[in-house]
Protein backbone atom coordinates (compact mmCIF):
# COMPACT_ATOMS: atom_id res chain seq x y z
CA UNK A 1 0.00 0.00 0.00
CA UNK A 2 1.38 3.37 -1.01
CA UNK A 3 0.64 6.16 1.41
CA UNK A 4 2.66 9.25 2.27
CA UNK A 5 5.90 9.12 0.32
CA UNK A 6 8.94 8.16 2.35
CA UNK A 7 10.94 10.57 0.23
CA UNK A 8 8.94 13.76 0.68
CA UNK A 9 11.64 15.93 -0.88
CA UNK A 10 10.71 14.38 -4.24
CA UNK A 11 6.96 14.83 -3.94
CA UNK A 12 7.09 17.67 -6.46
CA UNK A 13 8.28 15.26 -9.12
CA UNK A 14 5.86 12.43 -8.28
CA UNK A 15 2.59 11.93 -10.09
CA UNK A 16 -0.34 9.56 -10.35
CA UNK A 17 -1.04 7.64 -13.54
CA UNK A 18 -4.82 7.24 -13.64
CA UNK A 19 -6.76 5.07 -16.06
CA UNK A 20 -10.09 6.71 -16.86
CA UNK A 21 -13.65 5.41 -17.17
CA UNK A 22 -13.32 3.66 -13.82
CA UNK A 23 -16.21 2.02 -11.99
CA UNK A 24 -15.74 1.92 -8.23
CA UNK A 25 -17.19 -0.79 -6.03
CA UNK A 26 -16.78 -1.93 -2.45
CA UNK A 27 -16.10 -0.42 0.94
CA UNK A 28 -13.47 2.08 2.01
CA UNK A 29 -12.28 3.00 5.50
CA UNK A 30 -12.34 6.70 6.40
CA UNK A 31 -9.34 7.96 8.38
CA UNK A 32 -9.23 10.36 11.30
CA UNK A 33 -9.88 14.00 10.52
CA UNK A 34 -6.81 15.99 9.55
CA UNK A 35 -8.29 19.30 10.68
CA UNK A 36 -9.16 17.81 14.05
CA UNK A 37 -5.93 15.88 14.67
CA UNK A 38 -3.77 18.94 14.04
CA UNK A 39 -5.52 21.09 16.64
CA UNK A 40 -5.68 18.20 19.13
CA UNK A 41 -1.90 17.83 18.86
CA UNK A 42 -1.57 21.51 19.75
CA UNK A 43 -4.06 21.12 22.62
CA UNK A 44 -1.92 18.38 24.15
CA UNK A 45 0.58 21.12 25.04
CA UNK A 46 -1.86 22.45 27.66
CA UNK A 47 -1.00 19.69 30.14
CA UNK A 48 2.19 18.18 31.56
CA UNK A 49 0.51 14.76 31.67
CA UNK A 50 0.27 12.17 28.90
CA UNK A 51 -2.31 12.54 26.17
CA UNK A 52 -3.10 9.49 24.05
CA UNK A 53 -4.61 10.18 20.63
CA UNK A 54 -6.15 7.36 18.62
CA UNK A 55 -7.20 7.39 14.96
CA UNK A 56 -4.48 9.87 13.94
CA UNK A 57 -4.22 9.96 10.12
CA UNK A 58 -0.92 9.39 8.36
CA UNK A 59 -0.36 12.69 6.56
CA UNK A 60 2.57 14.94 5.77
CA UNK A 61 0.89 17.80 7.69
CA UNK A 62 0.67 15.58 10.78
CA UNK A 63 4.37 14.77 10.46
CA UNK A 64 5.16 18.49 10.29
CA UNK A 65 3.15 19.17 13.44
CA UNK A 66 4.88 16.30 15.23
CA UNK A 67 8.25 17.80 14.29
CA UNK A 68 7.15 21.14 15.76
CA UNK A 69 6.16 19.44 19.01
CA UNK A 70 9.46 17.56 19.18
CA UNK A 71 11.30 20.88 18.78
CA UNK A 72 9.37 22.11 21.83
CA UNK A 73 10.66 19.24 23.96
CA UNK A 74 7.59 17.03 23.59
CA UNK A 75 8.11 13.27 23.63
CA UNK A 76 6.09 11.32 21.07
CA UNK A 77 5.63 7.56 21.04
CA UNK A 78 3.34 5.25 19.11
CA UNK A 79 1.88 1.80 19.72
CA UNK A 80 0.65 1.53 16.13
CA UNK A 81 0.40 3.60 12.96
CA UNK A 82 -2.68 5.56 14.09
CA UNK A 83 -1.93 5.85 17.81
CA UNK A 84 0.14 8.63 19.40
CA UNK A 85 1.28 9.05 23.01
CA UNK A 86 2.18 12.67 23.75
CA UNK A 87 4.15 13.80 26.79
CA UNK A 88 4.61 17.59 27.17
CA UNK A 89 6.06 17.48 30.68
CA UNK A 90 9.36 19.02 29.52
CA UNK A 91 7.78 21.65 27.28
CA UNK A 92 10.12 24.54 26.52
CA UNK A 93 10.42 27.20 23.88
CA UNK A 94 14.23 27.53 23.88
CA UNK A 95 15.28 29.19 20.66
CA UNK A 96 12.51 30.35 18.37
CA UNK A 97 10.88 27.58 16.35
CA UNK A 98 12.62 27.25 12.96
CA UNK A 99 10.93 29.41 10.36
CA UNK A 100 10.69 26.57 7.83
CA UNK A 101 8.85 24.36 10.33
CA UNK A 102 6.16 26.90 11.16
CA UNK A 103 5.82 28.68 7.82
CA UNK A 104 5.13 25.42 6.01
CA UNK A 105 2.09 24.54 8.14
CA UNK A 106 -0.78 26.90 8.86
CA UNK A 107 -1.91 24.77 11.80
CA UNK A 108 1.37 25.55 13.57
CA UNK A 109 -0.24 28.77 14.80
CA UNK A 110 -2.59 26.71 16.97
CA UNK A 111 0.37 26.30 19.34
CA UNK A 112 0.33 29.96 20.35
CA UNK A 113 -2.51 29.64 22.89
CA UNK A 114 -1.16 26.56 24.71
CA UNK A 115 2.40 27.95 24.72
CA UNK A 116 1.24 31.28 26.11
CA UNK A 117 -0.77 29.52 28.82
CA UNK A 118 2.02 27.14 29.82
CA UNK A 119 5.13 29.31 29.35
CA UNK A 120 3.90 32.90 29.47
CA UNK A 121 5.51 33.96 26.20
CA UNK A 122 6.20 32.69 22.70
CA UNK A 123 7.53 33.80 19.33
CA UNK A 124 6.14 32.12 16.20
CA UNK A 125 6.64 32.69 12.50
CA UNK A 126 3.52 33.63 10.59
CA UNK A 127 1.82 30.41 9.37
CA UNK A 128 1.90 28.97 5.87
CA UNK A 129 -0.05 26.20 4.08
CA UNK A 130 -2.02 26.06 0.82
CA UNK A 131 -2.25 29.48 -0.80
CA UNK A 132 -5.96 29.52 -1.52
CA UNK A 133 -6.60 33.13 -0.53
CA UNK A 134 -6.44 35.41 2.46
CA UNK A 135 -6.59 33.52 5.74
CA UNK A 136 -5.70 36.30 8.17
CA UNK A 137 -4.83 35.72 11.81
CA UNK A 138 -6.12 39.12 12.89
CA UNK A 139 -9.01 37.59 14.87
CA UNK A 140 -6.63 35.21 16.64
CA UNK A 141 -4.44 38.15 17.67
CA UNK A 142 -7.31 40.47 18.61
CA UNK A 143 -8.86 37.77 20.77
CA UNK A 144 -5.57 36.93 22.52
CA UNK A 145 -5.08 40.62 23.26
CA UNK A 146 -8.56 40.73 24.80
CA UNK A 147 -7.43 37.87 27.03
CA UNK A 148 -4.55 40.03 28.22
CA UNK A 149 -1.67 39.04 25.94
CA UNK A 150 0.77 41.63 24.67
CA UNK A 151 1.31 40.84 20.98
CA UNK A 152 3.55 42.42 18.37
CA UNK A 153 3.85 41.37 14.75
CA UNK A 154 7.06 42.26 12.96
CA UNK A 155 9.31 40.86 10.24
CA UNK A 156 7.14 37.81 9.68
CA UNK A 157 7.02 36.82 13.36
CA UNK A 158 4.41 37.06 16.11
CA UNK A 159 5.80 37.91 19.56
CA UNK A 160 3.30 37.18 22.35
CA UNK A 161 3.76 37.66 26.09
CA UNK A 162 1.59 37.68 29.20
CA UNK A 163 2.27 40.66 31.45
CA UNK A 164 2.17 40.58 35.25
CA UNK A 165 3.51 38.31 37.97
CA UNK A 166 0.87 35.59 37.61
CA UNK A 167 1.65 35.04 33.92
CA UNK A 168 -1.97 34.10 33.34
CA UNK A 169 -4.43 35.18 30.71
CA UNK A 170 -7.68 36.72 31.96
CA UNK A 171 -11.16 35.74 30.77
CA UNK A 172 -13.00 38.15 28.53
CA UNK A 173 -16.01 38.52 26.25
CA UNK A 174 -14.91 38.16 22.62
CA UNK A 175 -16.99 38.76 19.50
CA UNK A 176 -15.59 37.35 16.26
CA UNK A 177 -16.27 39.48 13.19
CA UNK A 178 -16.69 36.25 11.21
CA UNK A 179 -16.97 32.65 12.47
CA UNK A 180 -13.32 31.75 11.90
CA UNK A 181 -12.56 28.11 12.72
CA UNK A 182 -8.90 28.80 13.48
CA UNK A 183 -9.60 31.80 15.69
CA UNK A 184 -12.32 29.94 17.58
CA UNK A 185 -9.98 27.01 18.26
CA UNK A 186 -7.05 29.24 19.23
CA UNK A 187 -9.10 31.24 21.71
CA UNK A 188 -10.79 28.17 23.23
CA UNK A 189 -7.38 26.66 23.99
CA UNK A 190 -6.00 29.90 25.38
CA UNK A 191 -9.06 30.43 27.60
CA UNK A 192 -9.01 27.00 29.27
CA UNK A 193 -6.24 28.02 31.70
CA UNK A 194 -7.17 31.72 31.93
CA UNK A 195 -8.51 33.33 35.10
CA UNK A 196 -12.29 33.67 35.07
CA UNK A 197 -14.85 33.23 32.31
CA UNK A 198 -14.40 33.71 28.58
CA UNK A 199 -17.36 34.00 26.24
CA UNK A 200 -16.80 33.69 22.48
CA UNK A 201 -19.69 34.98 20.39
CA UNK A 202 -20.17 34.34 16.66
CA UNK A 203 -17.95 31.28 17.16
CA UNK A 204 -17.48 28.70 14.42
CA UNK A 205 -19.54 25.53 14.82
CA UNK A 206 -17.51 22.97 12.85
CA UNK A 207 -17.30 19.34 14.08
CA UNK A 208 -13.55 19.75 14.55
CA UNK A 209 -14.21 22.47 17.14
CA UNK A 210 -16.64 20.16 18.91
CA UNK A 211 -13.99 17.42 18.92
CA UNK A 212 -11.45 19.83 20.44
CA UNK A 213 -13.86 20.83 23.21
CA UNK A 214 -14.73 17.21 23.96
CA UNK A 215 -11.06 16.37 24.46
CA UNK A 216 -10.37 19.48 26.54
CA UNK A 217 -13.32 18.68 28.81
CA UNK A 218 -11.91 15.16 29.26
CA UNK A 219 -8.72 16.92 30.41
CA UNK A 220 -10.67 18.90 33.02
CA UNK A 221 -11.60 22.04 31.08
CA UNK A 222 -14.98 23.70 31.68
CA UNK A 223 -16.40 24.43 28.21
CA UNK A 224 -20.06 24.78 27.34
CA UNK A 225 -21.97 25.66 24.18
CA UNK A 226 -19.62 24.13 21.60
CA UNK A 227 -21.48 23.34 18.43
CA UNK A 228 -23.36 26.60 18.90
CA UNK A 229 -22.36 30.16 18.02
CA UNK A 230 -21.78 31.09 21.68
CA UNK A 231 -19.12 29.20 23.62
CA UNK A 232 -18.42 29.71 27.31
CA UNK A 233 -15.12 28.70 28.91
CA UNK A 234 -14.52 28.86 32.66
CA UNK A 235 -10.78 28.79 33.24
CA UNK A 236 -9.25 26.10 35.46
CA UNK A 237 -5.92 25.89 37.30
CA UNK A 238 -4.57 22.91 35.39
CA UNK A 239 -5.49 20.25 32.87
CA UNK A 240 -4.77 16.54 33.13
CA UNK A 241 -3.96 13.90 30.55
CA UNK A 242 -6.60 11.89 28.70
CA UNK A 243 -7.28 9.34 25.99
CA UNK A 244 -9.19 10.55 22.95
CA UNK A 245 -10.16 9.25 19.52
CA UNK A 246 -10.02 11.65 16.59
CA UNK A 247 -13.35 11.98 14.75
CA UNK A 248 -13.63 10.61 11.18
CA UNK A 249 -12.60 12.97 8.40
CA UNK A 250 -15.82 14.38 6.90
CA UNK A 251 -13.87 15.95 4.01
CA UNK A 252 -12.22 12.67 3.05
CA UNK A 253 -15.62 10.99 3.35
CA UNK A 254 -17.22 13.63 1.12
CA UNK A 255 -14.43 13.30 -1.44
CA UNK A 256 -15.02 9.54 -1.78
CA UNK A 257 -18.78 10.06 -2.06
CA UNK A 258 -18.25 12.59 -4.85
CA UNK A 259 -15.74 10.29 -6.59
CA UNK A 260 -18.33 7.51 -6.50
CA UNK A 261 -21.01 9.79 -7.95
CA UNK A 262 -18.68 11.06 -10.70
CA UNK A 263 -17.94 7.48 -11.83
CA UNK A 264 -21.60 6.35 -11.58
CA UNK A 265 -20.56 3.84 -8.96
CA UNK A 266 -21.80 2.13 -5.81
CA UNK A 267 -19.57 2.25 -2.71
CA UNK A 268 -19.83 2.21 1.08
CA UNK A 269 -17.75 4.45 3.32
CA UNK A 270 -17.18 4.29 7.07
CA UNK A 271 -16.76 4.94 9.85
CA UNK A 272 -18.35 8.38 9.61
CA UNK A 273 -20.57 10.63 11.70
CA UNK A 274 -23.48 11.15 9.26
CA UNK A 275 -24.72 14.46 10.68
CA UNK A 276 -21.29 15.95 9.96
CA UNK A 277 -22.07 15.36 6.27
CA UNK A 278 -25.72 16.45 6.18
CA UNK A 279 -25.31 19.29 3.67
CA UNK A 280 -23.13 17.14 1.40
CA UNK A 281 -25.55 14.21 1.51
CA UNK A 282 -28.55 16.42 0.73
CA UNK A 283 -26.68 17.96 -2.20
CA UNK A 284 -25.70 14.56 -3.59
CA UNK A 285 -29.31 13.41 -3.30
CA UNK A 286 -30.31 16.44 -5.35
CA UNK A 287 -27.83 15.40 -8.06
CA UNK A 288 -29.58 12.03 -8.38
CA UNK A 289 -27.54 9.81 -6.07
CA UNK A 290 -29.29 7.45 -3.68
CA UNK A 291 -27.94 7.59 -0.13
CA UNK A 292 -28.36 4.89 2.50
CA UNK A 293 -27.20 5.52 6.08
CA UNK A 294 -26.74 2.54 8.35
CA UNK A 295 -25.11 3.28 11.69
CA UNK A 296 -21.71 4.85 11.01
CA UNK A 297 -21.62 3.79 7.35
CA UNK A 298 -22.96 5.49 4.23
CA UNK A 299 -23.69 3.76 0.92
CA UNK A 300 -24.05 5.80 -2.28
CA UNK A 301 -25.52 4.56 -5.56
CA UNK A 302 -25.45 6.74 -8.67
CA UNK A 303 -26.92 6.16 -12.13
CA UNK A 304 -27.20 9.77 -13.29
CA UNK A 305 -25.76 13.17 -12.41
CA UNK A 306 -28.10 16.16 -12.43
CA UNK A 307 -26.85 19.75 -12.22
CA UNK A 308 -27.23 21.46 -8.84
CA UNK A 309 -26.26 24.95 -7.65
CA UNK A 310 -24.26 25.31 -4.41
CA UNK A 311 -22.74 28.04 -2.28
CA UNK A 312 -19.96 27.24 0.16
CA UNK A 313 -20.65 28.28 3.74
CA UNK A 314 -19.43 27.70 7.29
CA UNK A 315 -20.74 24.54 8.98
CA UNK A 316 -23.46 23.33 8.73
CA UNK A 317 -23.38 24.67 5.15
CA UNK A 318 -21.63 23.08 2.18
CA UNK A 319 -17.90 22.90 3.05
CA UNK A 320 -15.43 24.95 1.04
CA UNK A 321 -13.01 22.00 1.21
CA UNK A 322 -15.38 20.01 -1.04
CA UNK A 323 -16.06 22.78 -3.52
CA UNK A 324 -13.31 21.72 -5.96
CA UNK A 325 -14.28 18.01 -5.97
CA UNK A 326 -17.94 18.97 -6.43
CA UNK A 327 -17.00 21.21 -9.36
CA UNK A 328 -15.43 18.16 -11.03
CA UNK A 329 -18.73 16.34 -10.53
CA UNK A 330 -20.83 19.17 -11.96
CA UNK A 331 -18.53 19.35 -15.01
CA UNK A 332 -20.13 16.09 -16.24
CA UNK A 333 -23.66 16.67 -14.90
CA UNK A 334 -26.73 16.98 -17.08
CA UNK A 335 -27.68 20.65 -17.31
CA UNK A 336 -26.21 23.90 -16.08
CA UNK A 337 -25.05 24.71 -12.57
CA UNK A 338 -23.42 27.49 -10.57
CA UNK A 339 -20.90 27.04 -7.80
CA UNK A 340 -20.22 30.07 -5.59
CA UNK A 341 -17.08 30.09 -3.44
CA UNK A 342 -17.82 32.43 -0.54
CA UNK A 343 -15.00 31.53 1.87
CA UNK A 344 -11.69 31.85 -0.03
CA UNK A 345 -11.17 34.19 -2.96
CA UNK A 346 -8.40 32.12 -4.58
CA UNK A 347 -9.98 28.68 -4.48
CA UNK A 348 -10.88 28.34 -8.13
CA UNK A 349 -7.49 27.28 -9.51
CA UNK A 350 -8.98 23.98 -10.68
CA UNK A 351 -11.38 25.63 -13.13
CA UNK A 352 -8.84 26.22 -15.91
CA UNK A 353 -7.45 22.73 -15.40
CA UNK A 354 -10.88 21.09 -15.65
CA UNK A 355 -11.55 23.12 -18.80
CA UNK A 356 -8.38 21.71 -20.33
CA UNK A 357 -9.96 18.26 -19.81
CA UNK A 358 -12.98 19.34 -21.84
CA UNK A 359 -15.19 20.90 -19.17
CA UNK A 360 -17.21 24.01 -20.02
CA UNK A 361 -16.81 26.38 -17.07
CA UNK A 362 -16.80 30.16 -16.98
CA UNK A 363 -15.50 31.93 -13.91
CA UNK A 364 -17.14 35.24 -13.00
CA UNK A 365 -16.55 36.94 -9.65
CA UNK A 366 -15.70 33.66 -7.91
CA UNK A 367 -18.78 31.97 -9.31
CA UNK A 368 -18.17 28.98 -11.57
CA UNK A 369 -20.87 28.79 -14.24
CA UNK A 370 -20.86 25.23 -15.53
CA UNK A 371 -22.44 23.72 -18.61
CA UNK A 372 -22.25 19.96 -18.15
CA UNK A 373 -20.50 17.92 -20.85
CA UNK A 374 -20.91 14.27 -21.77
CA UNK A 375 -17.37 13.33 -20.80
CA UNK A 376 -13.93 14.67 -19.96
CA UNK A 377 -10.70 13.57 -21.61
CA UNK A 378 -7.48 12.54 -19.91
CA UNK A 379 -4.72 15.14 -19.55
CA UNK A 380 -1.40 15.66 -17.80
CA UNK A 381 -2.15 18.25 -15.10
CA UNK A 382 -0.78 19.45 -11.80
CA UNK A 383 -3.05 20.38 -8.88
CA UNK A 384 -2.53 23.82 -7.42
CA UNK A 385 -3.57 23.01 -3.84
CA UNK A 386 -4.82 20.13 -1.71
CA UNK A 387 -8.46 20.06 -2.78
CA UNK A 388 -7.85 20.99 -6.42
CA UNK A 389 -5.54 17.98 -6.71
CA UNK A 390 -8.29 15.74 -5.35
CA UNK A 391 -10.70 17.29 -7.87
CA UNK A 392 -8.38 16.49 -10.77
CA UNK A 393 -8.07 12.88 -9.60
CA UNK A 394 -11.87 12.57 -9.53
CA UNK A 395 -12.08 14.10 -13.00
CA UNK A 396 -9.39 11.71 -14.27
CA UNK A 397 -11.29 8.68 -12.89
CA UNK A 398 -14.38 9.68 -14.88
CA UNK A 399 -12.55 10.79 -18.04
CA UNK A 400 -11.74 8.75 -21.11
CA UNK A 401 -8.11 7.72 -21.69
CA UNK A 402 -5.28 8.06 -19.17
CA UNK A 403 -4.28 11.07 -17.09
CA UNK A 404 -1.13 11.95 -15.18
CA UNK A 405 -1.89 14.11 -12.15
CA UNK A 406 0.80 15.98 -10.21
CA UNK A 407 0.58 18.08 -7.07
CA UNK A 408 1.11 15.18 -4.69
CA UNK A 409 2.99 17.49 -2.31
CA UNK A 410 -0.49 18.96 -1.74
CA UNK A 411 -2.48 15.71 -1.85
CA UNK A 412 -0.41 13.94 0.81
CA UNK A 413 -1.01 16.83 3.21
CA UNK A 414 -4.66 15.91 3.62
CA UNK A 415 -5.52 12.44 2.30
CA UNK A 416 -4.35 9.26 4.01
CA UNK A 417 -3.40 6.61 1.39
CA UNK A 418 -5.77 8.22 -1.14
CA UNK A 419 -4.80 6.34 -4.29
CA UNK A 420 -4.45 3.07 -2.40
CA UNK A 421 -8.00 3.36 -1.08
CA UNK A 422 -9.25 4.14 -4.59
CA UNK A 423 -7.42 1.09 -5.93
CA UNK A 424 -9.13 -1.07 -3.30
CA UNK A 425 -12.41 0.17 -4.81
CA UNK A 426 -11.30 -0.88 -8.29
CA UNK A 427 -9.44 2.14 -9.62
CA UNK A 428 -6.28 1.71 -11.69
CA UNK A 429 -3.84 4.25 -10.25
CA UNK A 430 -0.05 4.04 -10.10
CA UNK A 431 2.20 6.46 -8.24
CA UNK A 432 5.22 7.29 -10.40
CA UNK A 433 8.38 8.16 -8.50
CA UNK A 434 10.86 8.44 -11.35
CA UNK A 435 8.91 8.97 -14.56
CA UNK A 436 9.12 12.63 -15.58
CA UNK A 437 5.84 14.00 -16.92
CA UNK A 438 5.25 17.33 -18.63
CA UNK A 439 2.22 18.93 -17.04
CA UNK A 440 0.05 21.19 -19.16
CA UNK A 441 -0.50 24.31 -17.05
CA UNK A 442 -0.92 26.76 -19.93
CA UNK A 443 -4.47 27.08 -21.24
CA UNK A 444 -4.75 28.30 -24.83
CA UNK A 445 -8.38 29.40 -24.79
CA UNK A 446 -8.38 33.15 -24.13
CA UNK A 447 -11.92 33.03 -22.74
CA UNK A 448 -10.66 30.70 -20.03
CA UNK A 449 -7.31 32.28 -19.25
CA UNK A 450 -8.65 35.83 -18.93
CA UNK A 451 -9.87 34.95 -15.44
CA UNK A 452 -6.61 33.31 -14.42
CA UNK A 453 -4.77 36.27 -12.97
CA UNK A 454 -7.54 37.24 -10.60
CA UNK A 455 -8.27 33.78 -9.30
CA UNK A 456 -4.92 32.01 -9.52
CA UNK A 457 -4.00 29.61 -6.74
CA UNK A 458 -0.44 28.71 -5.87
Amino acid sequence: MICVSKNESNLNSQNLKIKGKTILKGKVKISGAKNSALVLLAASLLTNEKVILNNVPKLSDIEKMKNILKHLGVKLNSNNANNLIINSKNLHIGDNLPFELVNGLRASFFCIGPLLSRLGEVTLALPGGCKIGKRPIDQHITGLRELGANIEVENGFVNAKIQGEKKKLVGSKIFLSCPSVGATETLIMAATLAEGRTVIENAAREPEIQDLCLMLNKMGAQIQGYGDSKITIDGVEKLSGCKHKVIPDRIEAGTFLIASAATLSNITIGPVIPNHLESVLETLKATGSKILIKGNEITIKTKEIKAVNIKTAPFPGFPTDLQAPFTALMAIAKGNSEISETIYENRMGHVDLLNSMGASIQLVNNIAKIQGVDELKGQNLKGSDLRSTAALIIAALSAKDTSYIGGLEHLDRGYDCFESKLNILGANITRNFNEQIFFNQTIVDENISKNKEKFKAA
